[in-house]
């Protein structure tokens, strides 16, 4: 679960990316526009990935202190 979240939120990364460089929304490109609700499902889904991967900065600092 923990890669699939962090796979997701990289996704988003770079499509924030192509947007502030380029203006490019491949999300909205590849799913119908931006008010499609695929690209809306898409969206969520990566929103909801990066919420997850908020608890993954506090797993990774607990296995550290336990060394």
């Amino acid at each position: 679960m923990d890669r699939l979240a962090l796979i997701l939120v990289i996704i988003g990364a770079l499509n924030w990316g192509l947007i502030g460089l380029f203006q490019f929304d491949l999300v909205a490109t590849l799913f119908g526009g931006r008010d499609a609700l695929l690209s809306r499902i898409v969206y969520t889904i990566v929103g909801v990935a990066g919420a997850y991967c908020i608890s993954l900065l506090f797993r990774e600092r607990e296995k550290q202190a336990q060394r």
